[in-house]
């Protein structure tokens, strides 16, 4: 808190260069470390990169050469377009709200209109610099921290093509500790690729060009997964295509005048509601609702206007609310004439809208019993050894929520548990001992859950039973024994996730703990005891050649033999979790089908055919 003075002292008028490197974040967005997409690093290559785009949408130019250094983030860009007016360049790149796309003429579509992006780059820059190519001339243009150091204007060189040339090394003293990470770069220039059919990148002489324009963005980011053969609508200011998958939830890709809008915005909400009102009037006995419609939903949509308007400087989200109804309405139509133009497709894609319609209502059947069931208790579960802290997730954006570093370990029966009960952390890990094997689920319907006591209980302690947002721990670990059994019931538990509790494995909340096969120990002189857990006969070996001969050596047939304070070694700081995962897995329903299903011959078959013998087997 201040001291509570206010006089005339206080009051400040800043110049814009001043202002905009005391308060970056303004037209930057969030200053960030380079880990996240939307990090200001990247922002500033997307203010460069948009300015040579808007060239190429004015149709001039195709191609653009980017140069950026991953270790130091120094970055160029260089376009082949009409190059700034001469004469222009220092307040063009220099003076703020300076631009050539106030008055209509000079280009056709932009999504850059308030003249600040490439200010922005250069004011929170330690050295920028700027080249103009035009009219046989070059003017050039240094900076170092937005302010002018030189400036000169000559001939243009032989070879020096049209265009315009920015370089900048970002300011480590505003935006200190980041890292430039190139899969978030390749992501950004992908996305103008795509919406930009012809425009050729090359990114550190890497080439990245995509002729089919959104069409390749589906096939890139689904491959063989789609349900049924696109429907794609193609006017001359709007593109849509979409399709369905067997994933949860829904994807979309939005696109205003060429611009990745990540956060979407009016035209993915028009779209969303012309799609539920035309499948509605096309089946008008179903009545879907939009969250059955958008349940594994891919759909991309690009539109061209003038002047749009944007929530902040960053253009990541769309804010036209006085063009939804009429989008709506034209939208509408088109993929009305779509779904009728296409009848198989358009079939497939009902049957998927009506299993989801299926699914949920089968959630909300289940969300009425459980609400019976704890309507007169709270949270009262058998044998579940809580902790005290638990995960508030926040759900806005893209960030995790508080309370990441609590989990709940899921142990095989009493002993287990009790083992880790005592051994655990009780402020920020909870304990929950399964009794015996639960059932397999694969095959059951989602009500099943509510009548299987063991496997209701369990959803209950994760907090899961109404919606996944009130998952109470930031990670989930399955703790079973290394044995058969352990590992059945390591299965049985990985097919009840990825069959009912997917998308928190697809969120990485799901692991199974590593434990010791061996302890390795042995006493020194004066009594010091030096201990080593070995995960693997490896790791035994070297800790029985570390220690020496006479070292006592221990194996773990399961967990209810290992102590407390053996326990409380490996589920520390040290503890190894390995991720149970399914993104390399197009379609986890027929793995778990296979596998986990009531298909024993088919399995059994796979199983000789793939079954290799060891001489050592046959003796």
């Amino acid at each position: 808190m201040g001291n509570g003075t206010y006089e005339k002292d206080d009051i400040l008028t800043l110049p814009w260069l001043q202002q905009m490197r005391l308060r970056p974040g303004m037209y930057i967005g969030e200053i960030g470390d380079g880990s996240g997409y939307h990090d200001c690093i990247y922002i500033l290559l997307k203010e460069v990169v948009d300015n040579a785009v808007d060239e190429f949408i004015a149709g001039h130019g195709k191609q653009i050469d980017i140069s950026v250094d991953y270790s130091t983030g120094a970055m160029s860009v260089r376009d082949y377009g009409r190059g700034i007016p001469i004469g222009t360049l220092v307040d063009c790149v220099g003076t703020m709200n300076t631009s050539g796309k106030y008055r209509k003429g000079a280009f056709k579509y932009s999504a850059g209109m308030n003249g600040v992006g490439a200010k922005a780059v250069n004011a929170l820059s330690s050295s920028f610099a700027a080249k103009t190519f035009r009219d046989g001339k070059c003017e050039e243009a240094s900076f170092e921290r937005g302010e002018l150091v030189s400036t000169q204007c000559r001939e243009s060189n032989p070879g020096e093509r049209r265009g315009t040339l920015i370089q900048w090394q970002p300011d480590a003293t505003l935006l200190p500790k980041f890292t430039v990470k190139e899969e978030h770069v390749i992501q950004r220039i992908r996305m103008y690729a795509y919406v930009n059919p012809g425009l050729k990148f090359i990114l550190n002489g890497q080439e990245i060009v995509e002729q089919g324009g959104l069409s390749d963005l589906v096939q890139d980011e689904l491959g063989s997964s789609a349900l049924y053969r696109p429907f794609h609508i193609r006017t001359d200011l709007l593109e849509i295509i979409f399709t369905h998958t067997n994933k949860y939830g829904e994807e979309f890709f939005g696109f205003v005048n060429g611009q990745y809008t990540t956060d979407g915005g009016t035209h993915l909400t028009a779209f969303q509601e012309a799609l539920t009102t035309a499948l509605n009037e096309y089946a008008p006995k179903k009545k879907f609702d939009g969250d059955d419609v958008r349940e594994g939903i891919f759909a991309c949509i690009s539109i061209w206007m003038d002047e749009p308007n944007f929530v902040g400087q960053t253009k990541v989200k769309l804010a036209e609310p006085g063009q939804r109804i009429p989008w709506v309405n034209e939208w509408k139509k088109e993929i009305f004439t779509q779904l009728h133009r296409f009848p198989e497709e358009t079939a497939k894609l009902l049957a998927k809208v009506e299993d989801s319609s299926r699914i949920h209502g089968q959630f909300e059947e289940i969300k009425k019993k459980t609400r019976k069931l704890a309507a007169a208790s709270v949270l009262n579960i058998r044998k579940l050894e809580d902790c005290r802290e638990h995960l508030r997730l926040d759900r806005k954006g893209d960030k995790r929520g508080w309370g990441e570093e609590t989990m709940i370990f899921i142990t095989e029966g009493d002993s287990a548990g009790g083992t880790v009960s005592r051994a655990r952390d009780a402020r920020y890990q909870a304990v929950y001992p399964l009794r015996g094997k639960v059932k397999n689920m694969t095959d059951a319907e989602q009500s099943a859950i509510v009548d299987n006591a063991e496997l209701y209980n369990m959803v209950r302690a994760l907090g899961v039973q109404d919606s996944l947002d009130r998952l109470r721990y930031g990670k989930i670990v399955f703790a079973t024994d290394a044995d058969v059994d352990g590992l059945h019931i390591r299965n049985l538990l990985i097919a009840f996730f990825m069959r009912f509790l997917r998308p928190l494995v697809a969120e990485g909340r799901v692991f199974i703990l590593e434990t010791p096969l061996f302890r390795v120990r042995k006493t020194k002189e004066g009594g010091t005891m030096r201990v080593r857990y070995c995960y693997s006969e490896k790791e035994r070996e070297a800790a029985v050649s570390e220690l020496g001969n006479g070292a006592e050596q221990t194996r773990f047939k399961g967990l209810g033999e290992i102590t407390p304070e053996d326990f409380t070694e490996f589920i520390g700081k040290d503890i190894r979790l390995l991720p149970v995962t399914c993104t390399q897995d197009i379609d986890p329903n027929k793995s778990l089908a296979f596998y986990m299903g009531d298909n024993t011959p088919a399995r059994r078959d796979y199983i000789m055919r793939n079954l290799v013998c060891t001489e050592k087997d046959i003796e």
